[in-house]
């Protein structure tokens, strides 16, 4: 499994807001067009991070190409009065929101 992690700048009383409107996408079939195994949504202090678990590492390709459906669209304009980068300066697109990961540790069970 591969994640990504999005961090950006979002009003705490704005976390409703933004889970009704990944609710409704995420009950369309876009999750899975994506590879979208699980997405989680945290804020604290002002951040939000958009955790989001794909069944493989090809996750960003199928992003790229589900941005030309009209939901994706919609969703990223829908967002714009929550959610705001990070750092307006640098932001063209969400890859430039996303953390890195430097270490990871996983159960063998």
């Amino acid at each position: 499994m591969h994640s990504t992690l999005i961090v950006a700048r979002m009003d705490p009383a704005s976390s409703i807001d933004v889970a009704e409107l990944f609710g409704e996408f995420d009950r369309t079939e876009m999750p899975h067009r994506m590879g979208t195994r699980r997405r989680q949504l945290f804020s604290y202090r002002g951040l939000y991070f958009h955790l989001q678990d794909f069944d493989s590492d090809n996750g960003g390709e199928l992003i790229e190409e589900a941005k030309s459906d009209p939901r994706f669209a919609a969703i990223s304009q829908d967002l714009k009065p929550f959610i705001e980068a990070y750092d307006p300066a640098t932001w063209r697109s969400p890859a430039d929101a996303m953390a890195t990961r430097f270490y990871n540790w996983t159960t063998s069970s």
